[in-house]
């Protein structure tokens, strides 16, 4: 038995689900609301005899791995550390020689956790900290408790010679961010400070940010653990772990520059909240943001280093398929005074961000003298850099003009700045912006048509017969051209989920039967006939209005137009084979 299946043998998908979502019995499944999006009626099913969840709002569906990954924005070892974790199964004996790593890594968990808990019990006994928590930072009792803030006496080594006391070797402790090694031997690494423990999406103490209490002129205000083997700055995103549920439910993150910034937000009630180690935000960090959400929002301080911040991470989100705006703070210089001030004026610039380039274009109007022939000059270097770093030419043209309807350049003389020798070449043109979300949405609705229609395909063999004007490449996803492709080659093919044949995708299937039980199981068939038909009709409209949408950008970008318009003239032929009904 491997991991999975172990995992699998000790938890059951409706318990795992459950703790997501609220689920009503529902026959022989259970049935929620989607948790997704809004919604008034229940679409959500969970089956347990197949072990299998189906969203029927969003055509998204699969295992408990699967479904942790969505809720959670994990990879697939990330939700099989949770599992396990819940399952009581020890991963290191699936992990052959890396079990040595495993155990190592458990052994620095254990001595963070019992860190942050000596922490918390030292905040409790110290006035100081306690005072500048709560009253000169205005938190509260029981948002200091959910981030487990806590204080490091100035003792030197007090919680070195606890968690020696616990049976954790010196090497440990170093290993873990927690001691350092000083002229009178190992010390604690944090003193005198106000301890905010960096947990990983799960909750898991991984570091801690460490904030000066008392006035010392030469000490840093903040430190932060080193790099180890569980924390990295670069992949680590601050209150992530209590953020997820609001970025999934707004359908964006903000990220700001401080750890404190993102609790007094929480605080406030806007949840939606991260930070990274300082302006560093880095590819890592916006694919482990985008697991959740692709409108991602900074609200960085309005100087130089923000700036700075702003002209890095541009590129970094056109890499990474990110929407990044920025937020732009008038009122205080930074989120927590602002909210200190007035929470919903937090909330109101949050909700008016400005599309990062264009945010950054602006600054720089402001800054430089760009009516001067040097302003000019220093204007382009600047923004002509990060416009070379788009990932779309027409996102890339569309700047160009605007700078030069802006400085007063010809578009022609950008362009061969843009392209002088120097600079780093263009990428092959993409898709067009704005016809992006129009061509995102109809793929969304025609990949949930496809999967009904091969609901009825797969479960009633006698209507195959309108599987022969539906081609292989209509469908979407490799699943359902598989599966598509085995039918046509068994026409007479009966479904049995415990002897689903090589080849066949089993998960998809087991899917595709939940489908069917709750949408179409009780129709005679007759009805199920018209709805075959109906069904075949809208996979067929719907990839004739998607291959028509790609054949108009293709035109625009192309002399080639006559074979195009031959491929137009037999996407109608094909339309006119299904009648509306």
């Amino acid at each position: 038995m491997d991991a999975v299946e172990d995992i699998k043998s000790r938890l059951s998908i409706e318990d795992v689900v459950s703790r997501y979502v609220e689920l009503k019995r529902a026959g022989r499944n259970f049935r929620g609301h989607s948790p997704f999006n809004s919604e008034k009626t229940p679409s959500f099913m969970v089956s347990p005899e197949k072990q299998i969840w189906h969203d029927f709002s969003s055509g998204r569906g699969g295992d408990m791995f699967s479904f942790v990954m969505e809720m959670e924005g994990v990879d697939f070892k990330g939700a099989l550390e949770l599992l396990a974790r819940q399952a009581g199964v020890d991963l290191s004996q699936y992990q052959g020689g890396d079990g040595e790593r495993s155990k190592q890594k458990k052994r620095l968990a254990e001595a963070l956790e019992l860190a942050a808990k000596f922490y918390q019990v030292q905040f409790s006994k110290n006035q100081e900290a306690l005072t500048y928590i709560l009253k000169t930072r205005g938190f509260s009792k029981d948002i200091a408790l959910l981030f487990r803030i806590g204080y490091s006496p100035n003792t030197g080594d007090s919680l070195t010679k606890f968690l020696l006391s616990k049976g954790f070797t010196a090497t440990e402790l170093k290993q873990a961010g927690l001691s350092t090694q000083r002229d009178r031997g190992t010390s604690d690494m944090f003193r005198g400070r106000i301890m905010i423990p960096l947990m990983d999406s799960f909750g898991k103490v991984i570091g801690f940010t460490a904030r000066l209490l008392g006035d010392e002129p030469e000490a840093p205000k903040y430190i932060n653990t080193p790099q180890t083997l569980l924390y990295d700055k670069s992949h680590h995103v601050f209150g992530l772990h209590l953020a997820k549920e609001a970025i999934r439910r707004s359908g964006y993150a903000v990220v700001v520059e401080g750890n404190l910034d993102v609790i007094a937000s929480h605080q406030a009630g806007i949840m939606q909240v991260v930070a990274t180690a300082g302006t560093a935000m880095t590819e890592a960090h916006m694919k482990i943001i985008g697991r959740l959400t692709h409108d991602i929002r900074i609200a960085f301080d309005q100087d130089k280093a923000g700036l700075a911040a702003a002209e890095r991470t541009i590129p970094i989100a056109g890499k990474t398929d990110m929407s990044l705006s920025i937020i732009t703070i008038t009122e205080g210089k930074d989120p927590d005074e602002l909210i200190k001030k007035d929470p919903k004026i937090w909330q109101r610039v949050i909700d008016r961000p400005q599309y990062a380039l264009d945010w950054l274009i602006g600054r720089y109007m402001q800054l430089l003298d760009t009516s001067s022939a040097q302003g000019k000059r220093e204007f382009t270097d600047i923004i002509l850099k990060v416009i070379r770093e788009l990932p779309d030419s027409v996102e890339q043209d569309h700047y160009i003009i605007q700078l030069g309807t802006l400085i007063g350049i010809s578009p022609d003389a950008l362009r061969q700045k843009l392209a002088q020798p120097n600079s780093a070449p263009r990428h092959a043109p993409l898709k067009k912006i704005a016809d992006q979300p129009l061509l995102d949405k109809a793929q969304l609705e025609l990949i949930k048509t496809q999967n009904h229609f091969l609901a009825v395909m797969l479960l009633q063999p006698g209507l195959r017969m309108y599987l022969k004007t539906i081609s292989e490449d209509m469908l979407l996803e490799a699943r359902a051209k598989q599966l598509f492709t085995f039918l046509q080659k068994d026409p007479k093919y009966v479904f049995n989920d415990q002897a689903i044949p090589a080849g066949v995708p089993s998960q998809f299937c087991q899917i595709l039967v939940l489908l069917y039980e709750e949408l179409y199981q009780s129709l005679e068939l007759l009805d199920l006939r018209y709805e075959a038909a109906q069904l075949q009709a809208r996979v067929i409209r719907g990839y004739v209005k998607t291959k028509k949408i790609e054949l108009g950008r293709a035109m625009r970008d192309t002399s080639a137009t006559s074979s195009l318009l031959e491929q137009a003239r037999q996407l109608d032929a094909l339309l006119n084979t299904v009648k509306e009904k």
